[in-house]
């Protein structure tokens, strides 16, 4: 009798224990998983974000073009760094193009300084409006996507995280983070020599 019931003790042990095991790593790989959804989620927003800009850039080229038509250089490099956005793949390659189109957008934005007449057009001065806007809106959801990717990448570089999210085939991602170019002031030259 003795002996039955150690073995049934060890046996509920052996249960209690599996339970326990099974129960962490269920709960890890779904943490896994939903930090990883998150993550893509955020870019989501992001990306929809940079599409609200994108719709907004040719309606604000088309305004500055009537006002500034010499300027053909500009809008030129502002269609170039559309373009190249849309045929960027994975999130480093959109990332780098938005930085394109940020110094593109600011040297069209200039253009404002050199020329009073747009400063005064209403079509310009609610498109530029719209489009400070979205650049707010963008701001925040890279943060939030950054935010995201912080709490994946530390998640998966714990000692249990790391197990759950190779289970889950997670993988660390990575930050959307502003290219060097994209942090110096933009040269805008009007001579025609330039």
């Amino acid at each position: 009798m003795k002996v039955g019931k150690v073995l049934l003790i060890l046996f509920a042990a052996m249960v209690g224990a599996f339970l326990l095991v099974g129960g962490c790593v269920y709960s890890g790989y779904n943490r896994a998983v939903a930090l990883d959804e998150g993550v893509n989620k955020a870019w989501a927003q992001v990306e929809n974000q940079l599409q609200r800009r994108f719709d907004l850039i040719p309606s604000l080229v088309e305004t500055v073009k009537g006002v500034a038509g010499q300027e053909e250089k500009i809008f030129l490099g502002v269609a170039e760094a559309r373009k190249s956005y849309f045929q960027a793949e994975g999130t480093a390659g959109k990332a780098k193009a938005a930085a394109g189109i940020e110094r593109a957008l600011s040297r069209l934005l200039v253009l404002r300084e050199s020329y009073p007449q747009l400063k005064s057009n209403e079509s310009f001065m609610k498109l530029q409006d719209s489009l400070e806007g979205t650049e707010n809106r963008l701001a925040v959801e890279r943060k939030r996507y950054n935010d995201a990717v912080s709490t994946l990448n530390t998640f998966t570089r714990k000692l249990t995280g790391r197990l759950y999210a190779s289970l889950a085939n997670v993988e660390k991602a990575e930050y959307f983070e502003v290219s060097d170019e994209a942090k110096t002031v933009p040269k805008i030259d009007f001579s025609d020599d330039g």
